[in-house]
């Protein structure tokens, strides 16, 4: 029913609409679509998929609201065939409100007082603009001439305006006009001038820019500031040329008649439909500008999500701290806690001996390959700390730790450790989260990680649908090991969700670890279509078929047994022998008839030359310099190494070793034009940036990307 208006809107052709809204009926999720079924769809990504099914989404609820209008109007009986016409071709929601704006219930208006009183006769003949007899006989169209004629051409008046900004063709060219040309005022609340707490929002104390021009961040920022009661601001538009507008639009001739209407139109512009347009025209904005710092989030989230692991190995965690002491622990390879103590390296408890000791008794004994240290309070000095301690030759890195203590204190952190309190769970989230950020991250609300801007002041319902979004697709592009994931991964899987994840580890739990994909056709309600969407995804290292650590698809194992057996070689001969499978003539393979072309072909063959690959890269360690541990030590044209935190619409933080991080602005990111920062810099990326400006009170640290070449 839509595809060819999706078609056309996205710039695609209908066929490929077409086939992704039948997958998606069917049940498939993105993810595999855009992985496994590629000659379907037409090589379309995981963005492209999503465009087709959030369109069709808002089509359908486009036809539901066109739909109610219709019968709320004909239930009325004044659905005319005019109407109904214009009502089925509307495209737009917005055309659609106004055409129900005279027919939707409201509140009991002015012009609702001037009907039921009776002057609406009088009314339409003013609206006429026939001439000025009526004004001549107006006692003969009022119920009682007593109140006399200010008063009645005042209540014809009122019918006159609401008529006005009721007009759908005139409401359309109203817009188009605050679109164009209305300029954002922002001025501080009378009386709150001198407020401490408003004083974050100086900068917005008399404000103005072209509304449509405004960057979303500053805009969110004054939409908070108004929320908290400390701005006021207004859309103001150029009154001649809002007069003209009106006066091409509603008045036909000269005279006392169109004197009158020209009251109306004045009345309506400044009661009805500048508030309204206002009103509307904010919430466009604010949508946009939402939309826009959801993106930016989420592309934060994905990049975090997607950050290189340092792998299935044993190590040692520290959650950093001065009063309470730093809590150590010890995991092994697959994140599992063998031991914790707490230790005092620092003041005021200060055990130097003691917490050196115990960490060379733990190298000892548990052999781990590094440690991970969260980047808070005291973090850079238990890093100086555990580098001076001699005997441990490890890497230590930094971790960021933001969200750590949302998970300690959260349902998911109580299931796996209900012993142990929040101080252990947050040093073993840090030391995972080196291990595979990705397995750890997942188990915590994506608002809490520490990176965005103004997430927690845009639609809840959309960030929350963008997130899952992103979770879901980084989880399947790195792929799950089925043996050692836990369910809250799990459930991120295409096709699994949280019953079957937990099936999973149940079985898991008492039949030892799956030896191949097919097993899963033996977990409790995970039938062949579930089957089909995750099996990809799965890893399962050291397993009798070697394929079944890759991301070549169960259904496509027989057509690579052929392929081997074609090339005269043992399977695991030619997943050992990347230039083997450089050889593999693909045309012979194509199969209309199977589904399996160029594209499908072409992804078997990466696989097999790097089968099981991490796609997220190597870890490396920041080196922060060591001279440099707080902001004091800061001053302007010092040059640090440091690693990207986030990314903003106006810039990038950076952490260059102390607690606070620092400012690149988008203006100091490149000596070329940089529109936005995700054009040129990634979250995680280590740079190298030189100090501008240091602002310890207000702890801002301005650095800068731009060097002499």
């Amino acid at each position: 029913m839509f595809a060819r208006r999706i078609a056309d809107t996205l710039k695609m052709k209908e066929w490929q609409v077409q086939q992704v809204l039948r997958l998606t009926d069917q049940g498939a999720t993105i993810p595999f679509i855009a992985r496994y079924r590629k000659e379907k769809t037409g090589n379309m990504d995981e963005v492209e998929l999503r465009n087709v099914v959030d369109l069709y989404a808002d089509l359908q609820e486009l036809e539901k609201r066109r739909t109610y209008i219709l019968t709320q109007i004909q239930e009325q009986g004044k659905l005319t065939p005019e109407l109904k016409q214009a009502l089925q071709q509307a495209v737009e929601l917005q055309q659609l409100e106004d055409l129900y704006l005279p027919f939707k219930p409201r509140r009991r208006t002015r012009a609702d007082v001037a009907r039921e009183a009776g002057y609406e006769s009088l009314a339409q003949a003013m609206f006429a603009q026939k001439g000025d007899a009526w004004l001549h006989k107006w006692e003969q169209m009022v119920p009682d001439p007593a109140v006399g004629k200010a008063k009645a051409l005042e209540n014809a008046r009122d019918i006159v305006a609401e008529w006005i900004s009721e007009d759908a063709a005139l409401r359309a060219k109203c817009r188009r006009m605050m679109e164009d040309s209305a300029v954002l005022h922002c001025r501080v609340t009378r009386g709150k001038a001198t407020v401490p707490e408003a004083q974050k929002y100086r900068d917005y104390f008399d404000h103005r820019e072209k509304l449509m021009a405004c960057p979303s961040h500053r805009f969110l920022a004054i939409c908070r500031g108004e929320n908290e009661g400390w701005l006021k601001m207004q859309a103001e538009c150029d009154g001649y040329t809002v007069k003209q507008l009106l006066k091409r639009h509603c008045l036909r001739g000269y005279g006392d008649t169109q004197d009158q209407i020209q009251l109306a139109m004045t009345d309506a512009w400044d009661r009805l439909l500048h508030p309204s347009l206002e009103s509307e025209l904010f919430d466009v904005v604010r949508k946009r500008a939402e939309e826009e710092a959801i993106a930016v989030f989420a592309a934060n989230v994905k990049q975090l999500l997607l950050a290189p692991p340092l792998g299935e190995k044993a190590l040692l965690a520290l959650d950093p701290g001065f009063r309470t002491g730093c809590k150590l622990v010890a995991l092994d390879a697959n994140g599992n806690l063998l031991a914790h103590e707490t230790i005092f390296p620092h003041e005021p408890q200060r055990q130097t001996t003691a917490a050196a000791n115990l960490l060379r008794q733990w190298v000892e004994k548990y052999k781990p390959a590094a440690i991970a240290i969260g980047n808070g309070t005291a973090g850079r000095e238990t890093e100086t700390f555990c580098k001076s301690v001699s005997g441990l030759d490890l890497p230590v890195y930094m971790v960021n730790e933001a969200g750590a203590s949302v998970y300690s204190a959260s349902e998911v952190a109580r299931q796996e450790f209900p012993d142990k309190d929040v101080t252990v769970r947050g040093a073993v989230s840090i030391g995972r989260r080196l291990m595979d950020p990705l397995a750890e991250l997942v188990k915590i609300d994506p608002k809490s990680i520490g990176v965005g801007q103004y997430q927690h002041d845009v639609s809840q319902v959309q960030l929350k649908k963008r997130l899952n979004e992103v979770v879901e697709s980084a989880v399947n592009a790195v792929g799950v090991n089925l043996n050692t994931a836990s369910a809250w991964l799990l459930e991120r899987v295409s096709g699994l969700g949280p019953v079957l994840a937990k099936n999973i580890v149940e079985y898991r739990q008492v039949h030892g670890p799956f030896r191949s994909r097919r097993q899963l056709a033996d977990v409790p309600r995970l039938g062949d279509k579930a089957f089909e969407q995750c099996a990809g995804f799965l890893r399962i290292r050291n397993a009798g078929n070697p394929l079944d650590n890759s991301a070549v698809h169960p259904e496509r194992y027989p057509l690579v047994q052929k392929m081997a057996a074609d090339m005269k070689m043992p399977l695991e001969e030619l997943l050992r022998d990347p230039e083997k499978a450089d050889k593999i003539p693909l045309d012979q393979y194509i199969s209309e008839s199977e589904g399996v072309g160029l594209p499908t072909l072409k992804d078997i063959v990466h696989e097999l030359k790097k089968p099981g690959l991490d796609p997220r890269g190597d870890l490396l360690e920041v080196g922060f310099s060591d001279s440099v541990r707080k902001i004091s030590d800061l001053e302007p044209g010092l040059e640090l190494k440091g690693v990207i935190t986030n990314i903003t619409d106006f810039g990038a933080f950076v952490d260059i070793g102390v607690k606070q991080d620092g400012l690149v602005h988008v203006s100091q990111l490149s000596r070329k034009f940089v529109k936005h920062p995700l054009e040129v810099v990634s979250l995680g990326q280590h740079v190298t940036v030189r100090v501008m400006d240091v602002d310890a009170g207000r702890k801002r640290i301005s650095l800068t990307m731009k060097f002499d070449s």
